[in-house]
């Protein structure tokens, strides 16, 4: 019963964050049962390009150091505020979330080649941050009890709290600095006079992660109100609530 349970509320979270999460952690645990080497999963240009480990690209993202506080505090992080993207503003729009996902991963690559960035995880983990802190602008933040603030204010907290765990502060920046810019050209350049979308989530990504519409004139068999999970009325467009606390 507990292993269904267990089951049952992992299956519960988004498709997404369920995909990067797992895979961070088996990585991690890999790398613990000596399965793997973090020198195979280091973003390195030249082994790239000259002995084609593509594998690379992507186990940079995958790997958050040995067990421990700090591997710990960042899949913490990466778990909560990806999962309220997901269930936030990109719910529905699964492909969109994708898309970002795809976004910073290859600005992070690009800016890997010219900055020694030996692993990105840290740097996606602020941007997922960073953007969720400028859609939710009104809630409040308070930082395991010792101060209080917008949530905008919330990368830059993280930054300050990396630099006394004796971190880069260039893999924070450059986080920073790409969900500046996928913010800037999603949430801002589209709403200013005569702004246009650039982002724009292609239709076979839609096909695949997307739920499919209801039709109109649709109206489920009484039974299966009863059977719906939570109480939620699904047929009720997601408003979050941007007023509500949170706490960490």
């Amino acid at each position: 019963m507990a292993y269904q349970t267990l089951l049952q509320e992992y299956m519960l979270i988004p498709p997404v964050t369920r995909a990067y999460t797992t895979a961070c952690v088996v990585t991690t645990l890999a790398v613990q049962l000596d399965l793997a080497s973090p020198l195979q999963l280091y973003f390195n240009p030249n082994l790239i390009l000259h002995k084609y480990q593509l594998w690379r690209l992507i186990t940079t993202f995958l790997f958050f150091g040995n067990l421990g506080f700090n591997f710990f505090f960042n899949m913490i992080f990466t778990y909560r505020y990806c999962r309220m993207l997901e269930e936030g503003s990109f719910r529905g729009r699964t492909a969109d979330f994708v898309v970002m996902f795809m976004f910073g991963g290859v600005l992070m690559i690009l800016c890997a080649f010219f900055v020694n960035l030996l692993f990105l995880g840290q740097a996606f983990t602020i941007m997922i941050v960073y953007v969720w802190s400028r859609r939710n602008v009104f809630v409040r933040m308070n930082f395991f009890g010792l101060m209080n603030f917008q949530a905008p204010y919330l990368p830059w907290v993280l930054l300050g709290f990396s630099v006394l765990l004796g971190n880069a502060i260039s893999v924070d920046l450059v986080g920073m600095a790409i969900g500046h810019v996928y913010f800037f050209l999603e949430d801002v350049l589209p709403r200013q006079r005569r702004g246009q979308k650039f982002l724009k989530t292609p239709a076979f990504l839609k096909r695949l992660f997307d739920p499919l519409p209801e039709e109109p004139e649709y109206v489920p068999l009484p039974e299966l109100d009863n059977i719906r999970p939570g109480g939620f009325d699904w047929r009720r467009p997601y408003q979050p609530n941007n007023q509500e606390n949170e706490n960490r």
